[in-house]
């Protein structure tokens, strides 16, 4: 889907000086607030950013000050798998 956002002339200069490409950077944005309201899983924010790698993803969040949740049960639950494998 193509989307047209129409922003005064002012505003899109200002951000066009932060970003060589103002669409990429406005698909950055809504990607990010949609991640941090819960709306967009990891997978999908990937796929949405055409990321290849997740670590590419965790390097992006992290660019951002964006950190994956990670509890004590996702701990647990990793220590549990590793050792299933015998790790």
């Amino acid at each position: 889907m193509k989307l047209t956002v129409r922003i005064p002339d002012e505003f899109a200069q200002r951000f066009a000086a932060n970003s060589t490409d103002l669409s990429r950077h406005l698909l950055e944005v809504l990607a990010l607030d949609e991640y941090k309201s819960g709306h967009l899983t990891q997978a999908e924010m990937r796929r949405l950013l055409g990321f290849e790698t997740r670590d590419a993803l965790d390097g992006f969040l992290k660019a951002h000050d964006v950190f994956i949740d990670y509890t004590l049960e996702d701990l647990e639950q990793e220590r549990r798998d590793l050792q299933r494998l015998g790790f």
